[in-house]
């Protein structure tokens, strides 16, 4: 049975030399080839993520956006087109919010949430109002399994 797990976290990161090892503790065991992963396409800990999983796993990767990609940050957004152009993505979604902001935000997280059975969140701090806590606390709300790494 395929496992379905949305990550989410801030797109405020840490060193990201760092950032490897907390994945190879907390990514690693669920990237199994039958996973599929839903990332959102910001910057922080959706593209170091979606690079993480793309380069060392055969897991499927669904990238998720509010917008467009062109709407995504340059980096976010090259990240996504390079992965696309190696076929390491299964699909990328793009919502068609009319404009970014939280509620479109919200409206990613929780459409990657819909689709999972787990959500792994990489918070930095314990501010209630974070997408990230957003993002765990709907999944909590769904009766869904949630693993928290802070950064």
């Amino acid at each position: 049975m395929a496992r379905h797990v949305t990550i989410t976290g801030t797109r405020s990161i840490p060193i990201e030399s760092e950032l490897p090892g907390l994945f190879d503790s907390y990514l690693r065991p669920f990237a199994a080839p039958d996973a599929h992963f839903y990332l959102g396409g910001a910057a922080g800990i959706d593209t170091t993520a979606l690079d993480w999983l793309a380069d060392r796993s055969q897991a499927a990767l669904t990238v998720v956006v509010p917008c467009t990609v062109v709407d995504q940050p340059a980096a976010a957004a090259a990240s996504i087109r390079r992965w696309q152009d190696a076929g390491r993505l299964v699909e990328v979604v793009e919502l068609g919010a009319a404009r970014l902001g939280t509620a479109a935000y919200h409206a990613r997280n929780r459409w990657m949430v819909d689709r999972s059975g787990f959500v792994i969140g990489f918070p930095r701090g314990t501010a209630p109002a974070s997408g990230t806590w957003y993002t765990v606390n709907y999944a909590a709300e769904q009766g869904k399994p949630r693993l928290v790494v802070p950064v």
